[in-house]
């Protein structure tokens, strides 16, 4: 009898276990470049190599802000392009495209939303139209369905942004405002979690590769740039150390990925203060 309950109970765990490494997870974001630059990139192939399976979504206009997101809804306006990748890896683009037709077209886990980079550090602008795309998005999203925020970086320090203004032209004050605000809106019962993309961002500007993790002096570099942000989702949205994937983008030194990784997981654990990476 003992040997019959005892091979239940392993049967019961094999099947939860492969039920979970089967179980398909599904992210929305309605973002702009900085969406593009945290999940059109790398982020399947993280979850790939941990033998996970990812339906990635953006919802994409450049520099698209929360307000501008709000008056498409209102409006129901087909303004966006649609980027998503399929359990294939494959990224298929869908022009002229609704909020409201995106979210029916999944059964999403998560719906990720952001502010555009100018603004980013700034609560009040961020809370001048961030309940009502909320509120728009829960009246369509399935019961299950989370929210998610995403903490986007500072610029670079020599940024020719005209944004930059908006924080003195300062990386410290930006990176400090956009921690702030985040910080805030984490306590939002609203949100299920921050993606602490911009603390990652800092914490791998104290690493020996610097300031170098923009390529225009705001959107991320191509390639440890953007993996950085993409450990950053990955360890949030599966719950796992992101320094134990054996991912590695072929245009990614060893080195660099190392650091990418610790910046990452050094960020999950400390969302609103920068992390020093000594490498």
């Amino acid at each position: 009898m003992k040997n019959l309950i005892t091979s239940l109970f392993t049967i019961l765990f094999m099947t939860i276990s492969v039920t979970a490494q089967e179980k398909v997870l599904k992210i929305l974001a309605i973002g702009n470049s900085f969406s593009e630059d945290g999940i059109e990139n790398y982020l399947y192939d993280l979850a790939k190599a941990d033998g996970r399976k990812i339906i990635i979504g953006n919802m994409y206009i450049g520099g698209a802000s929360v307000e501008l997101h709000v008056k498409n809804s209102r409006e129901d306006k087909a303004a966006y392009s649609y980027r998503k990748i399929g359990l294939d890896g494959e990224k298929v683009t869908t022009k002229e495209i609704r909020i409201s037709q995106a979210i029916a077209d999944e059964d999403w886990d998560y719906i990720s939303l952001q502010q555009s980079s100018p603004y980013s550090g700034q609560h009040e602008a961020i809370m001048k139209d961030l309940p009502e795309l909320i509120t728009y998005v829960k009246s369509l999203k399935k019961s299950h369905t989370k929210l998610v925020y995403h903490q986007t970086w500072a610029y670079q320090q020599d940024s020719k942004h005209k944004g930059f203004a908006n924080y003195d032209n300062n990386q410290s004050k930006m990176y400090t405002a956009i921690a702030d605000a985040t910080k805030k809106i984490s306590k939002m019962k609203d949100f299920a979690m921050v993606i602490p993309a911009g603390t990652a961002i800092q914490n791998a500007r104290t690493s020996s590769q610097g300031d170098t993790y923009t390529r225009d002096g705001y959107h991320l570099e191509l390639t440890y740039g953007r993996f950085t942000a993409a450990c950053t989702w990955y360890e949030k949205l599966f719950k796992k150390d992101v320094r134990k994937n054996s991912y590695t983008p072929e245009k990614v030194t060893e080195k660099q990925a190392v650091i990418s990784k610790q910046a990452a997981h050094k960020s999950v654990k400390k969302p609103f203060k920068i992390s020093k990476v000594n490498l």
